[in-house]
């Protein structure tokens, strides 16, 4: 594990931006998979002002880690603040854009989507490894679309599985375990004071941990990094 400190969340876009723009340089073909939340929209900020004609997005493929059952143009869809806040800003071409379809039946998209995956991506002990997987962190400890009152699905065989928020009862597709630890690079991206509590628990594995599923990232690979602002690493830089 290696953990990244800087002042304010600007910052942790405007290094995340340059860790990524140097790994699509370092790979002709590269596979991402997205996160949404309000981190993420900074760093697509950043991506689309300062590394637009920096990178060549020829080469990168992007898909997504959870989507929330709603159509595209929904304010919700985590595809939707992509498009507006990076991909329409950027040149990347449509074929490489693979959104799961959050307007479909929840338990066919999550097996089409899967499917999706197994066809775009190289495999790894039979799982589809991307190059890298982003995800947050909710003050909660849940990652992509995997709640604590859910956590067996981290542990699911399948690619991905229908989640449902413990409060709304809003349906959302999420990768599972199974494919976010054959990545070859995990990356969260954890901002602001509300994210202190778990960001403490998990990393220093402190009491009942486990039952975050964030705590259960491990890559296979042993490359998880962790991008985070001062608010939400106060508690680590007491230890």
């Amino acid at each position: 594990m290696k953990i990244n400190l800087y002042n304010t969340k600007q910052e942790v876009a405007i290094n995340f931006s340059d860790y990524l723009s140097k790994l699509i340089k370092q790979n002709k073909t590269v596979h991402i998979a997205l996160s949404g939340g309000s981190t993420p929209k900074i760093v697509f900020e950043e991506l689309a002002s300062n590394f637009s004609d920096k990178v060549d997005w020829s080469g990168v493929h992007l898909y997504w880690g959870d989507e929330r059952c709603v159509a595209p143009t929904d304010s919700e869809s985590n595809y939707k603040m992509t498009v507006d806040y990076l991909i329409s800003k950027i040149n990347i071409p449509q074929e490489n854009i693979h959104r799961i379809k959050g307007e479909e039946v929840p338990s066919k998209e999550a097996i089409r989507y899967s499917e999706v995956l197994v066809k775009e991506l190289p495999q790894e002990n039979n799982v589809p490894k991307f190059d890298l997987v982003i995800l947050g962190m909710g003050d909660d400890g849940h990652t992509a679309s995997i709640f604590p009152h859910e956590i067996n699905l981290w542990d699911s065989k399948n690619i991905c599985e229908v989640a449902i928020h413990p409060d709304s009862g809003q349906k959302r597709i999420s990768l599972t375990g199974t494919v976010i630890n054959n990545a070859e690079t995990v990356a969260f991206l954890v901002t602001g004071e509300g994210k202190k509590e778990k960001v403490d628990v998990i990393i220093n594995k402190k009491g009942d941990y486990k039952q975050y599923p964030a705590s259960l990232v491990a890559p296979k690979s042993n490359n998880l990094i962790w991008f985070l602002d001062t608010a939400a690493a106060e508690e680590i830089k007491k230890e």
